[in-house]
């Protein structure tokens, strides 16, 4: 099976435009890391920008006014050409997905017996902001159950979100896949029904963007909020929001210098302005000028902007294709590939066999995944190769054989 996956992997490669990027991280030799869901190892390049970022704190002499506004504004604009955003106005920085769902619940004006739609095991930062504003206005919580069918998950799964959301729905606050199990999320007819009731649409893009291709341009949510040390290979505490024009003139969760008016004068900072920077800036998070992390994340992301999340899926679909009617084979249930992520999918355990047996059988081989919810994830990325996939899927038939 292994030669077999290496032969496909050189057929399907050219029309991915991308080959194994393994030599660009630092993994470890003999460890399988199927587990990009859970967190991104830095890749050289962007190790090497820290270490240079750091090195330059020795001497703050180097850092200059203007260095507070021009780096932000240089990742922002790499995050805006990976999402198809024309102008860097709409993305704020942010420290993680919770403070942006968070700034999205503050721009909100509920009424009571409104609805907020949310899927079943969804993120908790997705969750828990909406619940306690559910509570402040007596709001209901809509969570959507994974269907239990023998047909396709996938589309009862959307259409069961589609009939939730009405004209009393406040937000609908999902993601793009599932972040157990990769299941896609039809975000275009979604957005259709948000736009026709005038509900909010938030999506966490955590577990997607940078590896599924996404365009704001065409699905139009009101705001998409990403964390940066997953899919977008940087540094932990660091993401970006993009914001749609039912937010860009609200409220910031919290009062920052950097974000007035006229903060680019620094000699001027005693002179309080009430105004805001305009746009998404207003939203950014205090000190978003990072000089350790910011360098990382702009490196990073030139990094996906290479690869494009279009060569990443079709390098990882190219990955788990040769593998697959083994993996039905041996019992596990598995989506099909239209229905889910290629960078991101869940197995659910055959009959008799408990996902603890699983997790021992790929410890044994040094094969790292998650266990989330009642899947086995499995991430991988382009520093993974044949070898990888060869060793996971011999340990799903090291159990199966016992």
């Amino acid at each position: 099976m292994r030669e077999e996956a290496i032969a496909y992997l050189r057929q399907k490669a050219p029309k991915a435009m991308l080959s194994c990027q393994k030599e660009a991280f630092s993994l470890p030799d003999g460890l399988h890391y199927l587990n990009c869901a859970y967190m991104s190892p830095l890749s050289k390049s962007v190790e090497e920008a820290g270490v240079e970022a750091m090195k330059g704190k020795r001497n703050p002499t180097g850092v200059h006014p203007e260095d507070f506004f021009s780096l932000p504004k240089q990742v922002k604009s790499r995050f805006s050409r990976l999402i198809g955003s024309s102008s860097t106005d709409s993305v704020s920085l942010l420290p993680s997905v919770s403070y942006g769902i968070a700034t999205a619940a503050r721009n909100l004006t509920p009424r009571p017996g409104q609805n907020i739609v949310v899927l079943h095991e969804q993120f908790p930062s997705n969750i828990y902001t909406w619940m306690k504003l559910a509570e402040d206005y007596d709001l209901e919580i809509r969570t959507i159950f994974r269907p239990n069918t023998t047909g396709s998950v996938q589309q009862a799964w959307n259409e069961a979100i589609l009939s939730a959301i009405d004209d009393e729905t406040l937000v609908a606050a999902l993601p793009i896949v599932h972040w157990t199990d990769g299941t896609l999320f039809d975000m275009a007819s979604i957005a259709k029904k948000t736009r026709e009731t005038g509900a909010a649409l938030v999506l966490d893009g955590t577990q997607s963007i940078g590896a599924l291709p996404f365009n704001v341009a065409d699905i139009r949510p009101d705001a998409l909020i990403v964390a940066g040390y997953k899919w977008l290979f940087g540094p932990y505490s660091c993401g970006f929001a993009w914001w749609g024009d039912r937010f860009l003139d609200g409220m910031p969760l919290e009062e920052n210098w950097i974000n007035r008016r006229g903060s680019e004068n620094f000699a001027g900072l005693v002179d309080y302005e009430t105004a805001y920077q305009p746009g998404a800036t207003r939203f950014d998070v205090g000190e978003k000028s990072n000089f350790f992390l910011m360098p990382m994340l702009g490196a990073a992301l030139d990094q996906v902007l290479e690869w494009t999340p279009e060569g990443i899926q079709a390098w990882n679909e190219a990955l788990l294709s040769p593998f697959e009617d083994d993996i039905r084979e041996m019992g596990f249930g598995l989506q099909p590939k239209n229905e889910r992520g290629a960078h991101l999918f869940g197995l659910r355990m055959p009959a008799g066999v408990e996902v603890a047996e699983v997790r021992t059988s790929l410890a044994d081989r040094n094969v790292s995944v998650s266990v989330r919810g009642t899947a086995i994830r499995v991430a991988p990325n382009v520093y993974n190769n044949a070898d990888d996939m060869t060793a996971f899927v011999d340990a799903l038939r090291a159990v199966i054989r016992r």
